[in-house]
């Protein structure tokens, strides 16, 4: 990469404040966008202490429409940020039976809508430029659906097909789009959805800085998914592999066989199914009710 400045949303802890962190020790100068200004402020200083990059701070709550405005103005108008590291996200660890919608939306707003307008804002500016680079935060749990409360993995779930297109459509301009997949990671994230770290298999849990080190390491190999966990990446050419062989296969003309049942048989299925709830000899077949009768 070369020097540009990278706007990062979240960037008040956690994950955002690794990203900003090891961007500035790259040499990339900061807008660091989050609702907590003070918290922001604390990690301008503490990157200011180890760096001489510039650090713009934009306090924001890009669940409100007004604030996230202001970040997508400015998205599109300052020429000098190439870099958009889209990681504000929250979690729910509820079920869907016992889920708030409010609480549900919220979070749709903040997972989906907002990196998508984000992504929207800078991407013409961008390419028009030819070049840049557009990170998206997703989760490993857009791969195993079954295993996550729904709205949170289907949020992650749209942010690694929204990359991925993305990535398709801005290559052809110079401009960059990656999508991180991290497994668990030590942030305040999951103390704030009442997740105790501490009663996780310790294995299975990165901290924050080798997560956010791994998904830049990924980013200059020029991968459009990273999964900073995943040792084999052959794991993941041979999911893409069955993917696309899945694809020609998915929109024809005819349903597929199992579904398109002769219609003798169905006739008779269905005959047999009407013969044992409605029997012949019953009165009210026989008084014309049977729904076979015309």
């Amino acid at each position: 990469m070369v020097r540009t400045t990278a706007l990062i949303t979240g960037a008040s802890a956690g994950i955002g404040a690794a990203y900003a962190e090891q961007l500035a020790q790259r040499g990339h100068d900061l807008i660091l966008v989050a609702r907590d200004a003070m918290k922001l402020e604390q990690v301008a200083a503490r990157i200011g202490e180890m760096t001489d990059v510039a650090i713009d701070i934009l306090r924001a709550d890009l669940t409100s429409g007004a604030d996230r405005a202001s970040v997508e103005r400015r998205l599109r108008e300052d020429p000098g940020i190439s870099i958009l590291v889209n990681n504000a996200g929250v979690s729910s660890n509820t079920t869907i039976l016992k889920a708030d919608p409010d609480r549900l939306e919220d979070l749709i707003d903040l997972n989906v809508v907002a990196l998508t307008r984000l992504s929207v804002a800078i991407a013409p500016r961008l390419a028009a430029q030819g070049h840049g680079a557009i990170i998206n935060l997703s989760s490993v749990t857009a791969l195993i659906p079954a295993t996550f409360e729904p709205t949170y993995l289907a949020s992650k779930a749209y942010v690694l097909a929204f990359s991925e297109s993305l990535a398709a459509q801005l290559a052809p301009h110079g401009v960059r789009v990656q999508a991180v997949l991290p497994g668990m990671t030590r942030t305040e994230i999951w103390t704030k959805g009442d997740h105790d770290l501490n009663a996780l298999p310790q294995n299975m849990i990165m901290e924050v800085g080798e997560m956010v080190g791994a998904a830049l390491s990924g980013f200059d190999l020029g991968e459009t998914v990273t999964i900073p966990s995943l040792s084999d990446v052959g794991q993941w050419i041979t999911f893409l592999e069955a993917r696309a062989t899945l694809q020609p296969h998915l929109s024809r003309q005819h349903a597929a066989g199992r579904y398109r049942v002769q219609d003798w048989k169905r006739e008779h299925a269905l005959d047999e199914a009407l013969e044992a709830t409605f029997p012949a000899s019953d009165p009210i077949a026989v008084s014309g009710c049977h729904p076979r009768t015309p």
